[in-house]
């Protein structure tokens, strides 16, 4: 007997999770919140009598714990990382069901650029220098202390958006001024994080942890400017590739 899996999203993320989960033999149906088109055309092609959609927002902790013992949830898979921030991890958990993905607590580090650089400064975890402000002033103030060319962060989530690359102290100071006083990006702006500008090709590589251990996923690169030649603002994903040129078994090992 397979599992009963609800997966929480509505994006191409979980679109490809959705792909993945239906061809699993311990996946006897999958639930999607509130899902997509693209999704619901899975359940034509490949997943017929397995899949269903729920008219359930991504952002509704207590109506997605509803539909979860509603519906007899066996594991929980979830795609956005807002939801996880407002503790849909710890909620499903209270009610004794399986969740594959962060704590509320541990979701901290994707939901505020300030505590995850915090956290790599005191584990000792290299990274870019950085300041981090709420005021205009004190925010120009450093940028201007900066020998180079600096990024501009908003502190909160905001969809892959929230990160302006600047090329001058006036660009950094403008970006700054936007999120700062016209709020650009809402709360997720309030708080600013500015570090020094790192040059060079970037790649990730994530794990998967349950507090104790740790495995490694595949590299990847992730292009995020909206222009080809990685020019123009940055999106939540142009594209990415797997795995990396970047990183071969000695950089691997590097990592873990």
């Amino acid at each position: 007997m397979g599992s009963r899996i609800l997966l929480v999203g509505s994006g191409g993320r979980e679109h490809a999770l959705a792909w993945k989960l239906l061809q699993s033999p311990l996946c006897e149906y999958l639930l999607v919140a509130p899902g997509n088109p693209g999704i619901e055309a899975l359940g034509r092609s490949q997943g017929a009598g397995k899949l269903g959609l729920a008219a359930v927002s991504a952002e509704a902790v207590d109506d997605l714990v509803a539909l979860g013992e509603r519906q007899r949830i066996d594991f929980v898979v979830c795609g956005p990382e807002a939801v996880l921030t407002k503790g849909l991890g710890d909620a499903f958990a209270s009610k004794g069901i399986a969740f594959f993905g962060p704590s509320q607590a541990a979701a901290e580090i994707e939901g505020s650029k300030r505590f995850a650089k915090d956290l790599m400064r005191a584990a000792g975890v290299p990274t870019a220098a950085y300041g981090t402000f709420a005021d205009v002033a004190a925010a120009e103030a450093f940028i201007d202390s900066q020998p180079g060319d600096v990024v501009v962060k908003a502190d909160g989530l905001c969809a892959g958006k929230g990160v302006v690359v600047t090329s001058s102290h006036d660009e950094a100071k403008a970006a700054v001024r936007s999120m700062l006083e016209k709020r650009c990006f809402g709360d997720a702006g309030a708080r600013v994080v500015i570090e020094e500008r790192l040059t060079g090709r970037e790649c990730s590589m994530m794990a998967l942890c349950d507090g104790a251990r740790f495995v490694l996923l595949a590299s990847a690169e992730d292009h995020k400017a909206v222009f080809d030649g990685d020019r123009g603002p940055n999106t939540g994903g142009m594209g990415a590739y797997s795995p990396s040129p970047l990183v071969d078994a000695t950089m691997t090992e590097r990592i873990a």
